[in-house]
């Protein structure tokens, strides 16, 4: 009897040793996001690593728009410290998994802001507003609004749920058009299908076709017909209020001081027809 409970009692103090380990090899754990970043824990940040502007991994880091509102999100955070920053790619189809299961602490990665992703992800946010448009071939005069779509060959990238807008009708859609879907990845593929004539159109938020048609150096246009509203927020594991409040404290003052209409023209200034956020969008809430 006594082995027994000696063992049990061993096995109850390797288990909470092992759960103090977690943490993303920190030797403590946190109750939110904010308390680790305060805490001097090396924070991992979700972002996409293959849209050009927004976040595009060239060297040892991602770079973007994205990339550059987190570091300034994060060291604000932090009150103004410097914060080890861990970068995680983290796409479309793998973002909500990832903060469900601590593989990252915060997403920054063109993560619009809906009902259903409320259901289990807590945003804070939003940080700029998006809006849904088209890319097209330069030399393509078949399309030139959203409607001209119908009948048309669009790009499904998974994990996206921008096609929905085009083949849906509302509330999860919007202009309910007959258009064909071809899968993809991510929206890189959707691009090199463009650009190989097995698609009509790409259809996304207008920051990440800008980024893609910038890159492109001309062999793409982007319509300049916005038709949604994409809430680009911040992900948070569902529940982390004191991170989502802290956040958005985080983002006005980014806002306040004039740090993200800087970020906004130094990743997207110039480029035709793209209408940039001028003022900061309302929060969410966090409840």
């Amino acid at each position: 009897m006594h082995m027994r409970r000696t063992g049990a009692v061993l096995s109850i103090a390797a288990l909470l040793g092992g759960v103090a380990a977690c943490g993303g090899g920190d030797d403590k754990t946190y109750a939110s996001a904010v308390e680790k970043i305060q805490g001097g824990g090396k924070v991992v940040v979700g972002t996409k690593w293959d849209q050009p502007s927004l976040g595009l991994k060239k060297g040892a880091e991602p770079e973007g728009f994205d990339v550059d509102v987190a570091k300034a999100v994060v060291k604000e955070l932090a009150g103004g410290k410097d914060v080890s920053i861990e970068w995680k790619e983290s796409k479309s189809d793998n973002r909500e998994p990832f903060l469900a299961n601590g593989t990252v602490d915060l997403i920054f990665a063109t993560y619009s802001i809906t009902e259903a992703r409320k259901q289990k992800v807590t945003f804070g946010g939003p940080y700029v507003i998006a809006h849904q448009d088209v890319m097209v071939r330069k030399d393509d005069s078949s399309i030139n609004t959203p409607q001209d779509l119908k009948g048309k060959k669009i790009c499904k990238a998974a994990g996206s749920n921008s096609y929905k807008r085009i083949t849906d009708p509302p509330p999860d859609g919007q202009l309910d058009l007959d258009a064909t879907t071809v899968d993809a990845a991510s929206y890189s593929e959707c691009v090199q299908k463009l650009n190989g004539s097995n698609l009509d159109a790409v259809t996304t938020d207008d920051l990440i076709l800008a980024g893609f048609a910038k890159q492109a150096g001309g062999n793409f246009k982007v319509l300049g017909q916005g038709f949604t509203d994409e809430k680009y927020g911040i992900g948070l594991k569902k529940g982390d209020t004191k991170t989502c409040e802290a956040v958005n404290t985080a983002v006005k003052k980014l806002w306040d001081n004039g740090t993200m209409k800087q970020l906004q023209e130094k990743w997207f200034g110039g480029i035709q027809g793209l209408k940039l956020t001028e003022t900061a969008p309302p929060a969410e809430g966090c409840a």
